[in-house]
């Protein structure tokens, strides 16, 4: 079995920070081998080649809007969507980072997202450090989740 649990955010935008902070906490965690936990940040085409060059399973984590209450987690199966793919050095979301994969002329292995609902995102120019308190309370429940999804996917394999 190969995971690779990908962190993905930016440290001076708020709750953005969330993926960055949970694999921060997840890489000190003992781990079942073949899984790899990686902090990309905001090196959304870094992310792409490693998707590109595998054929593990990856779990992004990411701040997820989706409407809910802040802190709230989710658990979404990825898909590519139609789109032009588009590279931003400096904010790309897991759904961006799919279609450029596809663009490189690979094929995205299965992909999972862990996501938090942020209650802030700050985008102006001063940006904000840390993240909001219901984010950071989320932050060890998406720890054990992962966790948790790492070992069925490796019982799964099996």
């Amino acid at each position: 079995m190969s995971v690779l649990v990908a962190g993905i955010g930016n440290i001076f935008l708020g709750d953005d920070a969330f993926g960055v902070e949970v694999v921060r906490r997840l890489a000190d965690r003992k781990l079942p081998e073949g899984v790899q936990v990686v902090d990309f940040g905001i090196r959304g085409f870094d992310l792409a080649h490693a998707l590109i060059d595998s054929d593990s399973t990856a779990v992004l984590v990411d701040a997820t809007p989706r409407g809910g209450e802040p802190g709230t987690l989710y658990l979404l199966e990825a898909a590519v969507d139609a789109g032009e793919p588009s590279v931003e050095t400096h904010g790309m979301d897991p759904a961006t980072v799919l279609r450029l994969v596809e663009a490189l002329g690979g094929r995205p292995p299965r992909v999972l997202v862990v996501g938090c609902e942020p209650a802030t995102i700050d985008l102006d120019e001063e940006g904000q450090i840390g993240l909001s308190p219901a984010v950071e309370t989320a932050v060890d429940e998406a720890v054990r989740m992962i966790e948790s999804l790492v070992i069925d996917l490796e019982r799964s394999s099996v």
